[in-house]
């Protein structure tokens, strides 16, 4: 029994020296806040302009559905090309792409473009979704009430199908946040690439575990944000 314990303090003494080592040493705990201020504000960025290219790409499909104009005709075969090029490759290998070929830009940025280019190709499904599920009598009413399509689609189908996409959204943020974890391949020291320089510096697996209890933290927070947001919009539904 002596033997157990003694091997127990042992190893928890190893153990603390290499947390003390991952985390405190050197004031590394500092390093990890400037790449998770790196994964957050790219994860933040890349979810906003990935919004409104999907907003803009799911209208332009919708639109060319219900009109005979070519010029629509021809910007909905765009986007299908865009999102069938974007969804079917993976994202590693669209950063690198765009890193070479912007040569001119840091990669922190090449990241935002890139994390917006490919995330707005799976909202814009989203949006063409909850665009779909309004009933076409929505439109028919806004249209009889004198307003013109655009305003119809602003002001009657767009508010109604974003309240129903909007855990949609929520979990397309959540993998998105998790997708930047790729974003070291392009020299961006986010929070994934730090705990691998110090766990390449230290020779310490512990910045790898801090690393992956950020993101289930982060991860966890979002889907109790989404939850509660759901269970608001069932009130109100019910209300």
């Amino acid at each position: 029994m002596e033997q157990w314990w003694d091997s127990f303090v042992l190893w928890f003494e190893r153990f603390i020296q290499r947390c003390y080592s991952a985390l405190i040493d050197n004031d590394r705990w500092i390093l990890y806040l400037n790449g998770l201020k790196t994964t957050l504000m790219i994860a933040a960025v890349a979810c906003i302009f990935g919004i409104i290219i999907g907003l803009l790409v799911a209208i332009c499909k919708t639109s060319a559905e219900t009109k005979k104009s070519p010029v629509l005709k021809f910007l909905a075969k765009i986007c299908d090309l865009y999102t069938t090029v974007i969804r079917g490759t993976p994202v590693i290998v669209q950063l690198l792409i765009l890193y070479n070929i912007t040569a001119w830009t840091e990669g922190y940025y090449a990241c935002m473009i890139g994390f917006s280019i490919n995330s707005g190709a799976y909202v814009s499904e989203i949006f063409r979704s909850g665009i779909r599920s309004i009933d076409i009598g929505q439109s028919e009413a806004g249209r009889s009430l004198g307003l013109n399509e655009t305003q119809t689609m602003r002001l009657i189908v767009l508010p109604q199908a974003i309240k129903n996409i909007l855990p949609a959204l929520f979990n397309e943020f959540i993998a998105l946040l998790k997708e930047t974890s790729v974003a070291g391949y392009i020299a961006v020291s986010d929070i994934t690439k730090v705990a691998y320089s110090i766990q390449g510096t230290t020779f310490n697996s512990i910045p790898l575990y801090i690393c992956a209890l950020v993101y289930l933290l982060l991860v966890v927070v979002m889907t109790k944000l989404q939850k509660k947001l759901e269970r608001r919009l069932a009130r109100s539904d019910r209300s």
